[in-house]
């Protein structure tokens, strides 16, 4: 009896364990295809962009220039969704006086191709790429920001070019370490195929710093965000917000949009 107890647990350990290393793409990115709005629905002028990345995929982007911008922002968004459901942020960012450029990864909206670590890391240089080469902003006018998801992928963009700034918004240390929060009864470093090691990453960047999180975040634990703020080189913040994963910012409200304001003029007085 014990023995085919023990027998039915180690396989259905075994059967889970196989199931999240097979599948683990789908457990991760949540695209979503239809572009359901625009900026044009909050006033903002937009300029509609297409990149090609060097291996052969279209990607869908929007430009919002501010004619008074103070910097640029590359916006890389979450797991879910698309471009078309982070016009809060952007109307947030452009009324910050910064112009904004944010693009769907592959297999996201408009964009061909299938979702993959290393796919999201070929989309993120290829913005890169554009803006400092064919629209010829500079590096240290950039500002990297990524929510969720996007924040590992905005760490690994930082890691790799000098920026003037990085923000990390409701981001994880590892998908290794989110899978021990979601699983902890299995080996979740030997079953992560997907990596986004940000917080192996963050103490490499030298460009000042801003991490939000909030204690009330229901997806990433927040001392994931602690983490990461505590792994990070001087000059660094940390904004604590109010609220869950996906509407912490809007929650938060002015102590949001002030934080972020304060960070950004840090960093251009200095």
């Amino acid at each position: 009896m014990i023995q085919s107890i023990l027998f039915i647990v180690i396989t259905s350990w075994v059967l889970i364990a196989l199931l999240i290393y097979v599948y683990q793409p789908k457990l991760i990115y949540f695209p979503h295809k239809e572009v359901e709005v625009t900026p044009k629905l909050i006033s903002l002028d937009y300029q509609e962009v297409t990149l090609s990345t060097n291996d052969g995929v279209e990607l869908n982007a929007w430009w919002i220039p501010n004619s008074n911008a103070r910097a640029t922002l590359i916006f890389f968004h979450g797991n879910a969704g698309n471009i078309s459901h982070r016009l809060d942020s952007i109307e947030i960012f452009y009324n910050l006086g910064l112009s904004v450029f944010i693009v769907d990864y592959r297999g996201y909206g408009k964009s061909t191709g299938t979702p993959s670590e290393e796919g999201t890391y070929i989309d993120a240089e290829t913005v890169w790429t554009y803006l400092v080469k064919e629209k010829n902003i500079t590096p240290n006018n950039i500002i990297i920001f990524g929510r969720s998801l996007g924040g590992a992928i905005a760490t690994w963009l930082a890691d790799k070019h000098s920026s003037a700034a990085l923000i990390v918004e409701s981001s994880f240390t590892s998908i290794a370490d989110i899978g021990k929060h979601y699983y902890p009864y299995l080996p979740t470093n030997l079953l992560a195929r997907i990596k986004y090691p940000s917080k192996d990453k963050v103490p490499n960047i030298k460009a000042p710093t801003l991490f939000i999180h909030s204690p009330d975040d229901e997806i990433i634990p927040y001392k994931h965000g602690k983490q990461l703020f505590e792994a990070a080189n001087e000059p660094k913040s940390f904004l604590e917000l109010r609220g869950g994963h996906n509407d912490g910012f809007i929650i938060s409200g002015q102590k949001y949009i002030d934080g972020l304001n304060t960070f950004i003029s840090d960093t251009f007085t200095e």
